[in-house]
């Protein structure tokens, strides 16, 4: 038995990426995490100024976003059922801002794709970057941060604030605040070509540069790095930060 284990851990079957979570936030969050597999039960409480490190495997593909306000059976933005601590396969209540990421794409398997999303809205600062096993390179978007560092509530427009305790704490995205098919890239506004960039989503890019702003903002917020061998790269994922 040990002796099989060790020879799928020589194929790379056992590799684990490693997601190092850090909440620079001056409140609590509370972590979701949802992909293909369910590392430490979907979730967890990461109080400010502390830190956490998600294992997952090789050819994970998944999202991180933060939770605010959770008290009781709720949380006040990003809530996945209840207020639980851990999420359990279930998803993030939009709007939410996300870390996506998939790992170990390409011929060699080696190529990470990466971002921060606001596509479903925003309700945290988040940023994204490698940081450690993957290979040197070049490019605006290789192995960069990719990040809101601009905290969106206090410039989100009156119609899409989502308001709590404090004042506004979310904005959601136009698709979700107005359910149109121009704002949500659907119908006759399925591709890139009749689905341009709008006045909202402007400015989501404006305050986040470095961020998805709506469903077709590939080229200007997919970044991607190339790991040093399959399951060996690491990132880091800062809420406030």
């Amino acid at each position: 038995m040990i002796r099989s284990i060790l020879l799928l851990c020589l194929f790379g079957a056992c590799a684990a990426h490693q997601v190092h979570i850090t909440n620079r936030c001056s409140h609590t969050v509370w972590v979701g995490i949802l992909g293909n597999s369910i590392p430490d039960g979907g979730g967890y409480e990461l109080r400010a100024g502390a830190s956490r490190t998600t294992n997952v495997p090789s050819h994970w593909s998944g999202r991180f976003w933060g939770r605010t306000g959770c008290h009781g059976n709720r949380c006040e933005t990003g809530d996945c059922g209840g207020g639980k601590i851990q999420c359990n396969g279930a998803g993030g209540v939009p709007p939410v801002t996300l870390a996506e990421i998939t790992f170990d794409t390409g011929p060699q398997s080696i190529q990470d794709f990466y971002d921060v999303s606001l596509v479903d809205g925003y309700n945290l600062q988040m940023s994204m970057r490698p940081s450690g096993g993957y290979r040197s390179g070049s490019g605006h978007y290789y192995c960069s941060r990719a990040g809101c560092n601009t905290d969106l509530n206090r410039s989100c427009p009156r119609e899409l604030a989502v308001h709590g305790t404090g004042g506004t704490v979310a904005c959601k995205s136009a698709c979700l605040a107005f359910n149109r098919d121009d704002y949500c890239c659907r119908g006759a506004h399925n591709v890139p070509k009749t689905c341009p960039p709008f006045h909202y989503s402007q400015v989501f890019k404006a305050a986040c540069s470095e961020a998805y702003s709506y469903a077709y903002d590939d080229q200007a917020s997919t970044f991607t790095c190339n790991n040093n061998s399959p399951g060996t790269s690491s990132y880091n994922i800062i809420f406030c930060g």
